[in-house]
C-alpha cells in the first residue's frame, strides 16, 4: 500500500513538474505547434495540386477513349455496311472493352472530383484556423509582454522606469540651473561694463544709435545723390 502511495505521489509530482515547464514555455511551443500546422498544410495543399493534375490526366484520358470508340463504332459500321461481319464483331468486342474502360475512366473522375473538393474545404478550414491561431499567439505574446512589465516582483522594469524618469528628472534640473547661471553671469557682466549699458540705451531709443542701420546707410546714400545732382550755385 504504501509503496503504491509513493509511486503515486512520484508521478503526480512529475505530472505537475512537466505542466509548470509547458506552462513557463507556452509561447516557443505554441510557436512551434503554430510552424508544425502551417508545414502540415502546405503539404496537404500539395497533394490537392497532385490530386488535381492527376485528374486532369484521367479526364483527357477518358476523351481519348470516347473519340476512339466514336471512331471504332463508324468503322463498324462501315464493314458492316461492306457485309463483313467477322471484321464488325471483332470491332464491336474493342468498342465494348473500351466502353467499359470509359465508364471507369468516369467513375474516377467523379470519385477524384468529390475527394478534391472535400480536400479543398480541409485546406480552406485548416488555413483560417491557422490565421487565427497566428492571431491569436500574436496577442498572447503581447500579453505575455505587458504582464513581464507589471510583474514588480519579477525583474526590475518598473523600477528601471521610475530611475529613468529620476535620471531624466535630474538632467532637466541640471540644465535650468546652467541656464539661469548663464543669464545672472550675462546681467552682472552687462551692470559692470559701460559700453554694455550704452549698447543696452541706445537700442531702448535713448540717443543715437552705437551703429549705423541699413535705414541709415540708404538716407546717407540718397543725400550724396542729391547733392551731385543739385545744379552748381
Amino acid at each position: 500500500m504504501m509503496f503504491k502511495q509513493l509511486f503515486a505521489l512520484v508521478r503526480g509530482e512529475a505530472f505537475e513538474a512537466a505542466e509548470r515547464t509547458v506552462d513557463r514555455h507556452a509561447l516557443p511551443i505554441l510557436r512551434q505547434q503554430i510552424r508544425d500546422c502551417a508545414a502540415a498544410i502546405e503539404a496537404a495543399r500539395k497533394a490537392v495540386a497532385v490530386a488535381i493534375a492527376q485528374n486532369d490526366q484521367e479526364i483527357r484520358q477518358h476523351n481519348r477513349i470516347v473519340e476512339r470508340i466514336a471512331d471504332l463504332e463508324q468503322r463498324t459500321l462501315a464493314a458492316l455496311e461492306q457485309g463483313r461481319d467477322d471484321l464488325a464483331r471483332e470491332a464491336a468486342e474493342t468498342i465494348a472493352c473500351l466502353e467499359a474502360e470509359r465508364d471507369a475512366s468516369a467513375e474516377a473522375q467523379a470519385q477524384f472530383a468529390g475527394e478534391i473538393d472535400r480536400l479543398k474545404r480541409i485546406v480552406r478550414l485548416s488555413r483560417a484556423r491557422l490565421a487565427d491561431l497566428e492571431r491569436g499567439q500574436r496577442i498572447a505574446a503581447a500579453t505575455d509582454r505587458t504582464q513581464r512589465l507589471r510583474e514588480t516582483g519579477h525583474g526590475h522594469s518598473l523600477s528601471t522606469l521610475k530611475d529613468a524618469e529620476e535620471t531624466l528628472g535630474r538632467l532637466r534640473l541640471r540644465q535650468r540651473q546652467i541656464d539661469v547661471a548663464a543669464e545672472a553671469m550675462a546681467e552682472m557682466e552687462a551692470c559692470g561694463d559701460p559700453a554694455a549699458m550704452s549698447e543696452k540705451l541706445a537700442k531702448a531709443g535713448c540717443g543715437a544709435p552705437l551703429k549705423a542701420s541699413a535705414d541709415d546707410v540708404l538716407s546717407r546714400l540718397k543725400a550724396r545723390m542729391a547733392r551731385a545732382d543739385a545744379p552748381a550755385g
